[in-house]
C-alpha cells in the first residue's frame, strides 16, 4: 500500500478544497446546517484517521464523498432513532386533501384563484419550504428528495437506506404534516380548497 507521501494525500488542504462542496451535498441531504457541519467534520476527521486506505484510484474529492455519503447515513438512522413517530403531525382528520390528491400529487386547485399564479406558486413554494422545518427532518428528507427534487423512488431509497415502504409512509407522514402547516400558514380560516 502507498503512503501518503506517494499519494500526495494533504489533509490540510481538506477544507478549503472540499469544505464547501461536501458541506452543499450534506446540507442537501440533510437540510439542517448544524447537522450538515457535523457530518462534514467526521467525514474530514476519517479521512485524516483512515487516509492509508485511500488508493489512489479516484479523486480524493470522491473518496472524502464516500465517506460522507456513509456520515449522512449513520447520522439520519441515529435522527430515526429520536424521531421515529412523527406523532406531533397526525390525528384522527386528514388535511392532505387540501393540498394533495389521491396519488400524492399536488392538486390542481391547490392554489387560490389570483391573477398572477405564478406568484402565488412561488408563495407557496416559499410558505412549503419553511414548513419543512416544522417536520421531522426524515420525513422532510424524503419529501424534498422525492418532490421536490423529483428523485426516483429506488434512488431515494438507496440514498437515505431505506425500504420503499418506509419511504411511502415517510411520504404519507411528510404530507401530512406539510399540509397541516401549509393550511395554518397559506390559506384563511375556512378557504381551504376542497373544503367549504
Amino acid at each position: 500500500m502507498k503512503t501518503q507521501q506517494e499519494l500526495k494525500v494533504n489533509p490540510e488542504s481538506w477544507v478549503d478544497d472540499h469544505g464547501d462542496y461536501l458541506y452543499r451535498y450534506a446540507w442537501s441531504r440533510l437540510r439542517d446546517s448544524n447537522a450538515a457541519e457535523e457530518a462534514v467534520q467526521e467525514t474530514l476527521l476519517a479521512g485524516v484517521r483512515f487516509s492509508e486506505q485511500f488508493s489512489g484510484e479516484g479523486s480524493e474529492r470522491g473518496w472524502l464523498l464516500g465517506i460522507l455519503k456513509r456520515k449522512i447515513i449513520d447520522y439520519i438512522r441515529l435522527r430515526q432513532r429520536y424521531d421515529r413517530d412523527g406523532a406531533s403531525f397526525e390525528d384522527n382528520a386528514d388535511p392532505t386533501s387540501m393540498l394533495f390528491d389521491k396519488n400524492g400529487n399536488w392538486r390542481a386547485n391547490a392554489l387560490p384563484d389570483t391573477p398572477d399564479r405564478a406568484v402565488a406558486s412561488r408563495e407557496l413554494w416559499d410558505v412549503v419550504r419553511g414548513c419543512l422545518d416544522t417536520i421531522p427532518k426524515g420525513q422532510a428528507d424524503v419529501f424534498t428528495l422525492s418532490v421536490m427534487q423529483d428523485m426516483e423512488s429506488e434512488e431515494v431509497c438507496n440514498q437515505l437506506g431505506i425500504t420503499p415502504s418506509n419511504l411511502w409512509v415517510r411520504l404519507h407522514r411528510a404530507r401530512l404534516g406539510l399540509a397541516k402547516c401549509v393550511g395554518s400558514k397559506w390559506f384563511d380560516e375556512g378557504e381551504a380548497p376542497g373544503h367549504e
